[in-house]
C-alpha cells in the first residue's frame, strides 16, 4: 500500500490531501489513524493522551476543516493552548492544512495589542487558537463569543494545569454551548484533568497512544556552539573525528541543501542531497545510494526526510536548528533505533540558543554542550588511524604486491625519511595544521544574569506582582527568579538567569507595543536616568 493511500482511506478530501502532500506527511502518526476517523464520522467528544510531538494538531486540525462551514458568520471553533508560542504554532499548523478552503484562524494571546486583536475580530473568524487569560479578558469584554462554536479543543492541558490556568479554563466553558463537542489532549491524566472531562465534557472516548522515547540511552544528544561563518569548518571537523559516520544532515532550506552537499563532496566527503525540487527518479536514485551505503551522508529538508526509515543511523546533524519541537523530535527520532547507539547533534548560534533552550524545556530532553575539536586532536585522531590501517594492512598480507615498490624506494633513500615522503604525499594536507581554518570560539554563558527592558509599565496597570504574574503566565518560568523589577510609567526593567531570559524572549518576540517588541535585552540607555515616580 502507498502511504500517500493510507491518508485517503480515512476519508480526507482532495483539498487537504493535497495541503498533507505539499507538506510532504506521507503516512499518518497513530494519533492521527485513531482521531482523524472518530471526529470526521462519529459524535462523540475524545480525551487523547498524547505528548508534543505526536502530530495532534493535524489529529484534530484535519477534521475541523473538513467540518468547518467556510460561509458560517460566527466563531466555530475555539482552540485552548498554555502558551503564546504554541498558539501561533497551532494557527500557521492549520493554516497550512486548510488548502483552498477559506476559513480565517486567528491566534489570541496576552502581551500582543488587544486593539489589534479587536480589529482582526471584526472581519470575522473562524477558528480562535489562544491563550487562557487574553480569552478570558475579550469574554468579559465582551469582544469574543462562543456561544455558536460547535468545537473546543483543549490542548496539552496538563501544562495548562501546571501553569495555574484550569480555572480560567473552567471559566471559559462555561461561555460555551451545551451541545458542542470537545477535545482534549494531555500528555498525562491528573485528576483535576479528569475532572474538567467530567464537567464539561458529554460521553467521550479515550485515545491513548504509546509513549515516545525520545531520548533513550542509545541516543546521546549534543549542541556545539558555533557562528554562521564556522558552520561548514565545524561540520567537517566533527565528520573527522568519527572512527565511523552514516549520517543524515537537515537544513531549513532546498538552497541550503543544494549548497551543503556540494561543499561536502568538493571537501571529498561522500554526500547527496535529497529535497523536493528533485524528480521522483533521482529522488529514489538518491535514497537508494543512500540505503545502500554507497554514500554516508545525505543533506535534506524536513519535507524531503518524512517517511524516510533509514536503519542504522549513526548521526543525525541539526545544520539547521529546528523550527520547533516537533520537528526537532522528528529529526533526532532517527536514530538510536534497534539497540544501535546514535548521536544527535545540534548546531547553535548566539542568536539561536533561546529557541534551543525553549525546544528543549517543552519536549523535556537534556541536550548536552560540547566543545568543537581543536585541530590538534583531529590530526591525533587521523594519525591513529593511519597507524591502525597500516597494521591491519600489514596483518592480512595485502602489502605483498607493493613491496618491489618499497624495495625500490629503500635502495635510494633511508626507511624513516622513504616513510616519512610517503606519509607526505598521502596526507600531507590532511596533517598539516596550516591546512585548517581558524574557529571563532563562540561561548554563551547560561549562568549569567540577564536585564530585560519591558515596554510596560504604570500606565499600562503594572506592579511588581502584576508584571511578575503576566511574564509567569505567557513563559511558564519561576516567578521566583525574576528579581531586581522597577516599575516605571511607560516600561520596567527586570533581571532573570540568562536561560529565563531566553525563554522569555523567544516567547515574546513577536509581541509588539508600538514598534518595539513587549521584551527585550536591556541597552545601557535604559538602564539610568529615569525617575520612579
Amino acid at each position: 500500500m502507498k502511504t500517500s493511500e493510507k491518508f485517503r482511506e480515512l476519508g480526507l478530501s482532495e483539498n487537504v490531501l493535497k495541503a498533507i502532500a505539499k507538506k510532504g506527511f506521507e503516512e499518518p502518526t497513530p494519533i492521527q489513524a485513531k482521531v482523524i476517523p472518530l471526529l470526521l464520522e462519529g459524535d462523540k467528544d475524545i480525551v487523547g493522551q498524547a505528548e508534543t510531538g505526536t502530530g495532534k494538531t493535524a489529529a484534530f486540525g484535519v477534521p475541523l476543516i473538513e467540518k468547518l462551514n467556510e460561509k458560517s458568520k460566527n466563531i466555530q471553533t475555539l482552540i485552548l493552548t498554555p502558551t503564546r508560542e504554541l498558539a501561533i504554532q497551532i494557527s500557521e499548523e492549520l493554516n497550512s492544512l486548510k488548502g483552498k478552503k477559506r476559513l480565517k484562524i486567528l491566534p489570541v494571546y496576552g502581551g500582543q495589542s488587544i486593539e489589534l486583536q479587536f480589529r482582526q475580530l471584526k472581519y470575522g473568524v473562524d477558528i480562535i487558537v489562544g491563550t487562557p487569560g487574553r480569552i478570558l479578558d475579550h469574554i468579559r469584554r465582551g469582544t469574543i463569543d462562543f456561544s455558536e462554536a460547535s468545537y473546543v479543543v483543549l490542548d496539552e492541558a496538563d501544562e495548562m494545569l501546571n501553569m495555574g490556568f484550569i480555572d480560567d479554563v473552567d471559566e471559559i466553558l462555561k461561555h460555551t454551548k451545551q451541545n458542542k463537542r470537545m477535545m482534549l489532549f494531555s500528555a498525562t491524566m491528573p485528576n483535576e484533568i479528569l475532572s474538567i472531562a467530567k464537567k464539561h465534557m458529554g460521553e467521550y472516548e479515550v485515545i491513548k497512544t504509546q509513549k515516545q522515547h525520545l531520548t533513550t540511552d542509545l541516543t546521546e544528544q549534543i549542541y556545539f556552539e558555533v557562528s554562521n561563518s564556522d558552520k561548514f569548518e565545524s561540520l567537517c571537523r566533527i565528520i573527522d573525528m568519527q572512527k565511523e559516520i552514516y549520517a543524515l544532515i537537515f537544513c531549513r532550506t532546498k538552497v541550503d541543501v543544494d549548497l551543503l552537499a556540494n561543499k561536502l563532496s568538493d571537501r571529498g566527503y561522500d554526500a547527496l542531497a535529497l529535497h523536493g525540487d528533485m524528480s521522483q527518479h533521482t529522488r529514489e536514485r538518491v535514497l537508494n545510494k543512500f540505503k545502500h551505503r554507497k554514500v554516508n551522508i545525505l543533506v535534506a529538508t524536513d519535507v524531503a526526510a518524512r517517511g524516510i526509515d533509514i536503519e542504522n543511523l549513526t548521526h543525525v546533524i541539526n545544520y539547521s536548528i529546528p523550527q520547533d519541537v516537533e520537528s526537532y523530535i522528528h529529526r533526532i527520532g532517527r536514530t538510536g533505533r534497534a539497540g544501535k547507539e546514535g548521536i544527535a547533534i545540534t548546531f547553535v548560534t548566539p542568536n539561536e540558543y533561546r529557541r534551543l533552550v525553549y525546544m528543549a524545556r517543552s519536549a523535556k530532553i537534556n541536550i548536552k554542550k560540547q566543545e568543537i575539536p581543536k585541530v590538534g586532536d583531529i590530526i591525533s585522531t587521523k594519525i591513529s588511524r593511519i597507524q591502525s590501517e597500516v597494521s591491519r594492512i600489514i596483518e592480512s598480507g595485502e602489502q605483498k604486491d607493493f613491496e618491489y615498490i618499497a624495495r625500490m624506494l629503500i635502495n635510494e633513500h633511508p626507511e624513516i625519511e622513504t616513510i616519512a615522503a610517503l606519509i607526505k604525499y598521502a596526507f600531507g594536507d590532511e596533517l598539516d595544521e596550516k591546512s585548517y581554518h581558524h574557529i571563532k570560539e563562540v561561548s554563551i554563558d547560561t549562568y549569567a544574569k540577564s536585564r530585560l527592558f519591558v515596554a510596560l509599565g504604570k500606565d499600562d496597570g503594572m506592579t511588581f506582582r502584576k508584571l511578575v504574574d503576566f511574564i509567569e503566565q505567557q513563559t511558564g518560568i519561576d516567578g521566583k527568579n525574576i528579581r531586581e523589577v522597577r516599575i516605571f510609567d511607560a516600561f520596567s526593567f527586570i533581571t532573570v538567569p540568562f536561560e529565563d531570559a531566553e525563554i522569555i524572549l523567544e516567547t515574546f518576540k513577536r509581541n509588539k507595543k508600538g514598534k518595539r517588541s513587549i521584551v527585550s535585552k536591556a541597552k545601557e540607555r535604559h538602564s539610568g536616568g529615569h525617575k520612579n515616580k
